[in-house]
């Protein structure tokens, strides 16, 4: 392992070579995976979310609160489309997972979910670590926590585009990025925004007049963690125990069964 990182992000393709795609991912702690929606399945989750995202408030911004103004956020997708659904178990993103959490835990689970559309005059957002709703342990941390960013729009340094510092996954709690060190993640609609739990991001401010950044995004932590979004009232149960094993599982409805966590009688539920 080199001393250095880079302060480009590494990009890869859907289907490239696993090992070299973690590879890529364990070093810079983010990576751009290409050509990994089609336009078809963009529109898809557009038109699933159109309405909820209409109705969304875009709020005032205040300088001292963690999300931004000027940027519609809404949650619960794994209920609200089922083409995100589809993300859930995208077979690239499983690996990465696998490669990633798989040393701590039987399975992984899905994290946070949300659909995010930044607007022209959206502040930077202040740079943090997905891992931070853990702080009882010190960075650099544990393997906890992988998340994805799917870009519904083309992401540009102008319009917001998600801000990240390679390497700061293996940083101390006290190292700042110098403003060299931090990176906008471009890449056209389609692409998936990949980073580790510990990677230092925040989304980018958009100084541009009219154009709105528009991305998906969706965590996963080890199963035996309590999950950021309560996936277990996203959606309502019977919805839930009709969607096929898989999905639910990452879901969290599951078990662990290496520490023997989150059991329950089937013959209840189901």
């Amino acid at each position: 392992m080199s001393s250095s990182v880079s302060t480009s992000i590494p990009q890869q393709r859907t289907g490239d070579d696993p090992v070299a795609m973690y590879e890529a991912l364990e070093e810079a702690g983010c990576l751009v995976l290409q050509d990994m929606m089609s336009r078809s399945t963009i529109e898809s989750v557009r038109s699933d979310l159109t309405e909820v995202m209409a109705q969304a408030d875009v709020g005032d911004d205040k300088p001292e609160d963690f999300y931004p103004g000027k940027t519609r956020r809404v949650i619960s997708l794994a209920h609200r489309s089922p083409t995100v659904r589809d993300f859930m178990v995208n077979p690239d993103v499983e690996s990465l997972c696998d490669r990633h959490l798989g040393a701590n835990c039987d399975t992984h689970q899905l994290h946070v979910t949300a659909g995010l559309e930044i607007g022209p005059g959206a502040r930077e957002q202040i740079l943090h670590r997905e891992e931070d709703s853990f702080p009882f342990f010190a960075p650099p941390r544990p393997n906890l926590i992988l998340a994805t960013m799917w870009a519904m729009s083309d992401f540009t340094a102008d319009n917001g585009a998600t801000l990240l510092v390679p390497g700061s996954h293996r940083w101390s709690a006290d190292r700042v990025p110098a403003d060299h060190e931090i990176v906008a993640a471009e890449m056209p609609a389609g692409s998936v925004l990949v980073w580790l739990g510990g990677t230092l991001h925040g989304a980018g401010a958009n100084i541009t007049d009219d154009v709105w950044r528009y991305g998906v995004i969706m965590t996963y932590s080890l199963s035996w963690l309590r999950q950021e979004e309560n996936q277990h009232l996203s959606m309502p149960l019977a919805d839930a125990f009709a969607l096929p094993d898989p999905i639910r599982e990452r879901l969290g409805f599951g078990m662990d069964y290496n520490g023997s966590l989150g059991f329950y009688d089937p013959t209840i539920v189901l």
